[in-house]
C-alpha cells in the first residue's frame, strides 16, 4: 500500500499519518481473529506452552482450540498471526496429525502425543483439569488455583524428563 500525502499537509503531519498507518498495520498483523465455539459443551481456546526439560530442552508454544473429550475430539494449533500450524483429531482407536507438510497417524492419541513431544501427557486428567476437577495423574501435579482467571499449570516430576504444561484460556 502506498500512502499519498494529502495536498496541503505539512511534513510532520505526513510523518504522523505514515506512523499511524504503520502502527495500525502492525497491530492488525498481531491480532488473532476471534474463534467461535462450535456449540460443544467441552470447548476451550487460548494459549498453551509445553516445556520438556531434557537434553534437547524442547519448548513449544501456540494458540489453541480444543474440543471433545479424551476419547474423541480435535485440537487446532495456531501461530501468533492466527494461521493454523497443526490439526490433531482422534477417535477411539485412531489419532491423526496434519501440519500441512506432514500427515501422521497412530492407533492412539497418547502414542501420537508421546511421539510428538517426547513426553507422556495425562490426556484424561487434562480434560478433567480444564473442567476444574482436581484429579490425580501419576507423576503430575496440577495447579488449578488460577483456573477462575483462565490459568492452569501442570508439572510432571516423575518419570523424567520434567515437563511443564501451561494453559491460558480465553473467554
Amino acid at each position: 500500500m502506498i500512502l499519498q500525502p494529502a495536498i496541503g499537509t505539512s511534513r510532520p503531519q505526513r510523518r504522523r499519518l505514515v506512523l499511524a498507518a504503520l502502527a495500525t498495520a502492525l497491530l492488525g498483523a498481531c491480532a488473532q481473529p476471534p474463534r467461535l465455539a462450535s456449540g460443544a459443551t467441552d470447548h476451550w481456546s487460548g494459549r498453551l506452552s509445553l516445556q520438556v526439560e531434557d537434553a534437547s530442552a524442547q519448548s513449544f508454544s501456540a494458540g489453541f482450540e480444543l474440543q471433545g473429550n479424551p476419547d474423541a475430539g480435535a485440537l487446532t494449533l495456531f501461530n501468533p498471526l492466527g494461521n493454523i500450524v497443526a490439526e490433531l483429531q482422534w477417535t477411539p482407536g485412531s489419532a491423526t496429525l496434519n501440519n500441512g507438510s506432514e500427515h501422521r497417524q497412530s492407533p492412539s492419541l497418547q502414542t501420537l502425543v508421546r511421539e510428538l513431544t517426547g513426553s507422556e501427557l495425562p490426556i484424561a486428567a487434562l480434560f478433567a483439569w480444564l473442567k476444574g476437577e482436581q484429579v490425580q495423574a501419576t507423576g503430575w501435579q496440577a495447579d488449578l488455583s488460577g483456573l477462575d482467571a483462565g490459568r492452569l499449570m501442570a508439572t510432571r516430576h516423575q518419570p523424567l524428563p520434567q515437563t511443564v504444561l501451561r494453559i491460558i484460556l480465553t473467554p
